[in-house]
């Protein structure tokens, strides 16, 4: 506790530093990775990263020093030629983009490799540190580099406000954006242009080699939790900036620990935690809603196979009818033991009542299998006179229907049918 109080009081300014850097790049690459996300173009990030190496090398030949704005120009022209070499490849050839991005990667990795070696063995001075970039190093961000990755931060932030319409509208369907008028060249051209800044602004941190993970990472995360854009923006942002913070202390606390892959682990937990967890794309809840929905579908074929058993004996539904479980499956097959479980949860709901060994519908059960049956017959009659479908499967079809029909369904197929004015009882 202790550490931590030292921590979020910063004492040291060096942790400032690296909390306040963390917090820029986090959130700038957030902000764009999210784009990039939507545009299908997440792995391109890591093309961008790699290739960010040999200008942060010829970045420090030019100037002889490792002047961080002379390191960050050379890393942005190479990020960018990255990305304009992918696309070359993909529109000038039948080579698909992930392979594109692939041989893109590996040759200016091993081009910033080679340089890395040259500087290392051609006695240039001041050359020690640069293998940092290769896995980054937070600890190392001073007030200068501060300086840089906020004017990043706010530049992203205030285009992707001022371009949010055009950056929505290519990202989700670039044709469209085409056909009404868009200039999606440019548009493109900027969101490749921030990408690559954002990129080259968090090098430093985490390195080539961590760094496609903040693009790529915290918008994966957000689109399990929303299917609105700006939501999904600030969930990423949060994410992303969370990861920082909590990297930053694991580093602080445990002396000795990069700040980097623990932004990334925590990132990944976040991402893992958002799959399984999520409440609308989460795999428990896709568990949970399919469980409900073949407990639902049991529990109306149940109640339908009562009210056809009424019908075969020539009835209409009576509450004082009483039938077996014997009865129910001489209608319709059910596994014994999901039969059982079925009419135990109707009885617990109140829609069947049991007396010895034998049960009878409440009222309650009896409008609800009418109402099953009727959607039933609705969807068969729909699918007899506006579709061409055989006969002999529109039964089947109608089957797998009449559970997800909705009131307002069930009120236009009547419409479409000419049959708005039949009471329910004489359907």
């Amino acid at each position: 506790m202790q550490t931590f109080i030292d921590f979020i009081s910063f004492k040291d300014p060096n942790v400032l530093y690296v909390v306040l850097g963390m917090f820029f790049i986090n959130g700038s690459s957030a902000m764009i990775g999210t784009f990039a996300f939507l545009r299908k173009r997440a792995l391109i990030g890591d093309a961008i990263a790699h290739a960010l190496l040999p200008g942060i090398c010829l970045g420090f030949m030019f100037s002889g020093d490792k002047n961080i704005l002379y390191l960050f120009l050379g890393a942005f022209a190479t990020g960018w030629i990255s990305t304009y070499l992918v696309d070359y490849i993909v529109n000038q050839s039948k080579i698909k983009q992930d392979a594109a991005i692939g041989i893109v990667l590996s040759v200016f990795f091993a081009l910033g490799i080679v340089l890395l070696t040259y500087i290392q063995n051609a006695g240039y001075s001041n050359h020690g540190g640069l293998n940092l970039f290769l896995f980054g190093q937070a600890a190392a961000i001073g007030k200068s580099e501060l300086w840089i990755f906020a004017v990043i931060f706010i530049t992203i932030l205030l285009l992707i406000i001022l371009f949010y319409k055009g950056f929505t509208t290519v990202a989700f369907n670039a044709d469209f954006a085409k056909a009404i008028g868009l200039p999606v060249k440019t548009i493109e051209f900027l969101l490749t242009s921030l990408t690559v800044l954002s990129i080259a602004s968090g090098i430093q941190a985490l390195g080539v080699v961590l760094m496609s993970a903040l693009i790529v990472t915290p918008a994966a995360a957000a689109r399990f939790w929303t299917n609105k854009l700006p939501k999904m923006l600030g969930i990423a942002v949060l994410f992303s900036v969370f990861s920082g913070f909590i990297g930053a202390f694991v580093s602080y606390s445990e002396s000795g620990t990069p700040t980097g892959p623990w932004v990334v682990m925590i990132l990944s937990l976040i991402t893992l935690l958002s799959f399984i967890f999520s409440t609308k794309r989460g795999i428990l809840a896709r568990y949970l809603q399919a469980r409900n929905n073949k407990l639902k579908i049991r529990h109306e074929n149940i109640l339908k196979a009562i009210y056809q058993y009424h019908e075969r004996i020539g009835r209409q539904v009576r509450l004082d009818q009483k039938l077996s479980a014997t009865d129910i499956l001489g209608i319709r097959i059910f596994d014994t033991s999901e039969l059982q479980k079925g009419l135990r949860r109707l009885i617990r709901n109140d829609y069947i009542r049991k007396t010895e060994d034998r049960y009878q519908l409440t009222e309650i059960g009896a409008k609800e299998s009418k109402r099953i049956v009727r959607l039933h017959r609705l969807w068969e009659q729909y699918l007899l006179k506006r579709t061409t479908i055989d006969t002999y499967h529109v039964h089947s079809g109608a089957e797998a229907i009449e559970h997800i029909l909705s009131p307002e369904i069930e009120a236009e197929l009547k419409r479409e049918l000419g049959i708005e004015g039949i009471p329910e009882e004489d359907f």
